[in-house]
C-alpha cells in the first residue's frame, strides 16, 4: 500500500510539471494535476503494476469558493493493492473543459454527465455528453453553480419554489 506522498513522487517523475502538487484539504490529501494531463495520468495510475488503480469510486464537480474556477475531484482506489487516492483538476469557469476518463474507468460515464449537467464542465472525448438529470432542453444554466438563478418559467409554466 502506497501513501499519497509516494504516489505523488511517482507522478512527478513521470509527468513533471503536469503534476501541480499536493493539497492537504481535510479529510484527505489531494493531488492537483493539469486538465490536459488528466487522461494520461489516469491511464498510468490504472496500468502501473505498483499502483493498479482499478476503480473510480466517485467523481464530483465543484464550483470553487473563489468564484472563477470549477474543479473535478476523482476518488480512486486499488482493490488489490488496498490504497486510495484523490485527484483534482481545476478549470476556468468561463471555459470549463477537461478530458474524459470513461475509457479508463467506464463508471465515469454517468458521473461526468452529472458534472456536465449540474455544474457545466465539459469532458472532451466523452461518448455521450448529454444532460442526465435536467430536461434536455434546459437552457437556464447549471443548477449547482453558485451564481445560478432559478428561472421563473419553464416552457411557459411557472416554476414553483
Amino acid at each position: 500500500m502506497k501513501s499519497t506522498e509516494e504516489i505523488l513522487e511517482l507522478l512527478k517523475g513521470k509527468f513533471g510539471s503536469d503534476i501541480i502538487g499536493l493539497v492537504s484539504a481535510p479529510p484527505e490529501k489531494m493531488i492537483d494535476i493539469t486538465p490536459a494531463s488528466l487522461y494520461n495520468v489516469a491511464v498510468f495510475l490504472r496500468n502501473n503494476e505498483e499502483l493498479d488503480f482499478d476503480n473510480l469510486m466517485l467523481l464530483s464537480g465543484l464550483d470553487d469558493a473563489n468564484g472563477s474556477t470549477l474543479s473535478v475531484v476523482y476518488h480512486i482506489e486499488s482493490v488489490k493493492e488496498k490504497h486510495k487516492l484523490v485527484l483534482r483538476v481545476t478549470v476556468p469557469k468561463d471555459n470549463p473543459i477537461t478530458e474524459s476518463v470513461v475509457k479508463v474507468w467506464e463508471c465515469a460515464n454517468w458521473h461526468e454527465r452529472e458534472a456536465f449537467d449540474l455544474i457545466g464542465i465539459k469532458f472532451n472525448n466523452h461518448p455521450n455528453l448529454i444532460r442526465i438529470l435536467m430536461p434536455y432542453d434546459w437552457n437556464a444554466g447549471h443548477p449547482l453553480r453558485k451564481d445560478y438563478k432559478n428561472p421563473e418559467f419553464y416552457q411557459g409554466m411557472k416554476v414553483p419554489y
